[in-house]
């Protein structure tokens, strides 16, 4: 599957779940570990945790199952790893702190349709 596919695919899963504050970093040409970085925001732990189920089921669907999912039920960040495409899901207090858009500066922002 294209990395554009994949993006497509997580940006809808997180916007099925209501992700907050979407955003995603064309980082081709500037990082080795993957060709995008999207971040977005829950509201709650089940919130977050939804969104990364959303997302790993949008990939069984699609046949991909090339992925890692870092963190666990305490978890306030989860990291879904689908290797041309990282997704950082975050508590919104976690996002703050972190800020790891500032690392991602160097890429070009994707604009992301609203619904």
């Amino acid at each position: 599957m294209k990395s554009e596919e994949l993006l497509d695919l997580v940006l809808n899963a997180i916007s099925e779940r209501h992700g907050e504050d979407a955003e995603a970093y064309d980082m081709r040409g500037i990082s080795i570990l993957a060709d995008y970085f999207v971040a977005t925001s829950a509201t709650s732990s089940r919130q977050l945790h939804a969104i990364a189920n959303s997302i790993i089921e949008a990939c069984h669907e699609a046949n991909f199952y090339d992925y890692r999912v870092e963190g666990n039920h305490d978890s306030e960040w989860l990291l879904v790893d689908l290797g041309d495409v990282v997704v950082n899901i975050f508590s919104e207090d976690a996002r703050a702190f972190y800020n790891l858009e500032k690392l991602w500066a160097d890429g070009k922002r994707v604009e992301i349709e609203e619904d």
